[in-house]
């Protein structure tokens, strides 16, 4: 694993390579196209296309593992070519296409059909770009890097809500005309990466392995502890649709249902590079800790929550809570997989987190049908609550890995 003692290096935006940015930003305006279709789409699904929350909760967890499973061979791909752009632009060019298909959409099965090509297009772009941000950026500062892709990506998550909120008033609530919007975003992010992200020579030079699922057991342990600690909190942590879903069930009004994610993703992109510092600096295994206590605690007040106003609040800790983990955890992958597996190792780990978000996607739908909209917040608390005392009853490989860094 290739190491880097300097760590006095400064973890500022000038130390970060041109081509982190190019990444960041066309995460940036892909994801302002995204999260202004997603802002709307559970509404969308239940007001227009007359869809259960079953239904909801079943295509939004189909959507992310199938995004997962495409990580995997797609990642082990980039591997084994020694090229990741090439991959990276395929994927997000897949998703820009299947924009014009949700505002066309006459049925909940055209829906399905464009949220399964579109997370397609995100597994096929997702571990080759988590992999090419370890390959350009200097290892003492990976967590600043994975930081500030985090925070851009998350900056486009409320800017699309906001334009969301913006173009219903424009155009009096027809979710239809608001969806086109999210089309020219899409294409602006394919346009940046083609033209401005440029692969380190030293990829491929190391790749060329073939391909075998032995190459997984070529993995240390230290990096299956990342993947079961991974695949653990997403089972605490359902779709975001939820929030949505949760907003609109307490009375916020249908064209402003998308502040509910602006709220979120606005903490989220604000915490998102101060927490990748950190990740480099202080105690990774309090990071997760802390990040746990939020998520809790947001999901006992989105439980409670009476009103509209509370439900912002429980968006809020929840973007604060992806600030302190999420760029965290790919950090984590990137350093305890060996170089020339890296795009393997972030597909594997998103194959089990998308499983796990499949299997917790589908239990909240089902609890808030069976039992009501508490019950799927309750129980996302108390997965929660097991993975901190988890994480505080396992004291060994923790002081190797979730302290300071692997084996530090």
């Amino acid at each position: 694993m290739d190491r880097d003692t300097s760590r006095s290096a400064p973890a500022t935006f000038r130390g970060l390579p041109a081509g982190i940015w190019a990444l960041g930003l066309g995460s940036l305006f892909m994801d302002i196209s995204s999260e202004l279709i997603h802002s709307l789409l559970p509404a969308f699904m239940v007001t227009v296309l007359g869809a259960s929350m079953v239904t909801i909760g079943l295509i939004e967890g189909v959507a992310e593992a199938t995004a997962a499973v495409t990580k995997v061979f797609s990642g082990a791909l980039s591997d084994y070519l020694g090229k990741r752009k090439f991959l990276l632009v395929l994927g997000y060019a897949l998703g820009a296409f299947t924009k014009p298909i949700f505002p066309l959409a006459p049925s909940i099965g055209w829906v399905f059909t464009a949220r399964f090509v579109d997370r397609v297009g995100k597994g096929i772009r997702g571990a080759p770009r988590d992999a090419l941000v370890a390959d350009l950026a200097p290892p003492s500062l990976r967590g600043a890097a994975y930081g500030l892709r985090q925070a851009l990506d998350s900056i486009g998550a409320f800017v699309g809500p906001v334009l969301a909120v913006a173009f219903m008033v424009w155009f009096a609530d027809d979710i239809r005309s608001v969806m086109w919007v999210a089309v020219v975003p899409a294409f602006v992010a394919v346009a940046l990466l083609a033209l401005y992200v440029r692969e380190p020579q030293r990829a491929g030079a190391e790749a060329r392995a073939p391909l075998s699922v032995a190459d997984a057991r070529r993995l240390p342990s230290r990096y299956w502890l990342v993947v079961l600690l991974g695949a653990v909190f997403t089972l605490a942590r359902f779709s975001e649709a939820f929030l949505l879903l949760r907003a609109q069930d307490v009375g916020l009004a249908l064209g402003y249902v998308p502040l509910v994610l602006i709220a979120m993703n606005v903490f989220y992109a604000a915490l998102a590079y101060p927490a990748g510092m950190a990740a480099d600096r202080v105690s990774q295994r309090t990071l997760l800790l802390v990040g746990l206590a939020l998520l809790i605690v947001a999901d006992l007040v989105l439980a409670a929550a009476p009103s509209p106003p509370l439900v912002f609040v429980g968006a809020a800790l929840w973007g604060v809570h992806m600030a302190l983990t999420q760029g965290l955890l790919s950090k984590l992958v990137a350093d305890t997989a060996p170089a020339a597996l890296r795009g393997t190792a972030f597909g594997v780990f998103n194959l089990v987190s998308g499983g796990a978000l499949l299997l917790a996607s589908v239990i909240a739908g089902a609890l808030w049908s069976a039992v009501g909209a508490s019950a799927t917040f309750l129980a996302g608390a108390a997965f929660a609550a097991v993975t901190a005392v988890g994480l505080l009853a396992y004291r060994t490989t923790p002081h190797a890995v979730l302290q300071r860094g692997p084996l530090r």
